[in-house]
């Protein structure tokens, strides 16, 4: 059978392409996958060992069995129910509207909204990234981090279940320094209901399966950061 991957990040630098073929008899798995792009693709080789599948925006494993118009995507470590209240989800390069965000998760039964604001910082010390940073790049597989979003909102009612209004923001493109970056907001009847702890995991959560990358520009080089999260049968809903 004939596969499409998708490819994000230092994926796709690496192999100068967007997306990919291979061709694996049937019935294949994830690791035949794998182990295939490693024979065919020696580009990508040195990156496989660390790389996330996803199938049909899921999480998949070495034992997933693929099938010929599966939607696959390969990518680096990311940097179910009804909906009860108002959800704001946005992946978009465009700026933070906050008065809109409010008045769309707000309402006569609010009365605390609590947020936490993430912003390209201009220096940083952290091995292989540059010591100080012109600008960032942000990409997104924005239709699986769109359902990862809602599914981070699930979660959060899960264990804060009275609050009510939830926005995650992630802005996409290149952000310049002290630019926003990120934006959590959890809204509740009162402060002491959840609130602040919700919008903290939020964005804990995001950076773990939400599939966002960025790339620190500074001025003598480049450098895509990932993280170390791997995603377990239990981050699918």
């Amino acid at each position: 059978m004939n596969l499409e991957i998708k490819l994000f990040a230092t994926l796709r630098d690496r192999a100068g392409h967007n997306t990919i073929q291979i061709t694996l008899e049937q019935p294949a798995s994830v690791q035949d996958l794998l182990d295939g792009l490693s024979a065919t693709h020696t580009e990508l080789a040195a990156a496989l060992p660390t790389a996330l599948v996803a199938v049909n925006k899921q999480f998949a494993f070495p034992d997933t069995l693929l099938q010929p118009y599966d939607e696959i995507a390969l990518f680096p470590p990311v940097s179910g129910g009804d909906i009860p209240y108002p959800t704001y989800f946005a992946i978009s390069p465009a700026e933070v509207d906050f008065n809109a965000i409010y008045q769309h998760i707000g309402g006569p039964d609010v009365g605390a909204i609590a947020s936490f604001t993430g912003f390209v910082r201009g220096q940083t010390d952290r091995d292989g990234l540059p010591p100080q940073t012109l600008y960032l790049e942000y990409e997104a597989y924005s239709t699986m981090a769109e359902e990862k979003m809602m599914q981070i909102a699930r979660e959060i009612w899960q264990q804060w279940p009275l609050v009510k209004g939830i926005a995650i923001v992630q802005r996409t493109g290149r952000l310049d320094v002290s630019d926003i970056t990120t934006f959590i907001a959890c809204a509740a009847g009162h402060r002491d209901q959840g609130a602040f702890e919700a919008a903290r995991y939020g964005i804990d959560r995001l950076k773990e399966i939400v599939p966002v990358w960025k790339k620190e520009i500074g001025s003598d080089h480049s450098a895509w950061v990932e993280g170390s999260y791997k995603p377990t049968a239990s981050d699918n809903e």
